[in-house]
């Protein structure tokens, strides 16, 4: 049984329909990857996933419940966690205290996943005490990610990561996606550089004008010449 099933999802802002009918499947253990041209409702369909607009048709299932139309809190409590491509750390908070923000739904001792984090992000341990605002972006984006493995997630939405870092803290941030899916969190990831994206996803989906135009492994879209030409840059 697929962990995420998404069917005919039609979503947008207001009267604005942006997803037109997407289709979208993810197995436990899995990277899928969403790409596609601007406007053809990538980060729309993390974002409705995620219950932050209005799902118009369709249906969305995980782990075998209609999620459909539930509030971020509560997927947050299912274990669902959401990396939004801007504004996603607390500037004025330290490092340490935006980790600790991410298990505002927690009612445990989650010591334990701060170390896990700290683990899995070297670079945050040793600034675990500086204002997140003073971090360089790619450090910033760890922030953000090692905020949302607060809940233990057992799927994580990724919006756009790599999004105005420098060529280094790209193929960093890429490592930090296989790293975290390698403890068994199951990813879904919005990405523009979609052929070093593509090169880790199990699973890809080029959306174009709200739906899919092709469905394949990572490996499979990267080798397919219409793909490359229409949307890789040839």
């Amino acid at each position: 049984m697929s962990l995420l099933q998404i069917t005919d999802l039609h979503a947008g802002y207001g009267q604005m329909a942006i997803l037109k009918g997407v289709n979208l499947s993810l197995d436990e253990g899995d990277i899928g990857v969403i790409v596609g041209p601007n406007g053809a409702g990538k980060s729309t369909t993390l974002k409705a996933i995620f219950g932050m607009l209005n799902i118009t048709g369709g249906r969305i299932e995980y782990d075998g419940e209609d999620i459909s139309g539930l509030q971020p809190e509560e997927l947050a409590k299912k274990k669902i966690a959401f990396v939004p491509q801007e504004n996603n750390v607390f500037h004025t908070l330290t490092v340490h205290e935006n980790l600790e923000m991410g298990a505002y739904v927690r009612r445990d001792d989650f010591s334990r996943v701060l170390d896990h984090v700290y683990e899995i992000f070297p670079p945050l341990k040793e600034k675990r005490r500086q204002p997140a605002g003073e971090l360089s972006g790619g450090q910033r984006q760890m922030v953000a990610f090692g905020r949302a493995l607060m809940i233990e997630p057992k799927l994580i939405l990724l919006d756009e990561p790599t999004a105005g870092l420098s060529p280094m803290f790209m193929s960093q941030i890429f490592d930090r996606v296989i790293a975290i899916n390698r403890t068994g969190v199951t990813v879904a990831m919005v990405e523009q550089n979609a052929k070093q994206a593509l090169a880790i996803a199990g699973k890809g989906f080029v959306l174009a004008n709200g739906t899919n135009s092709y469905t394949d492994t990572g490996p499979n879209l990267l080798n397919n010449p219409e793909v490359a030409k229409s949307f890789l840059g040839g």
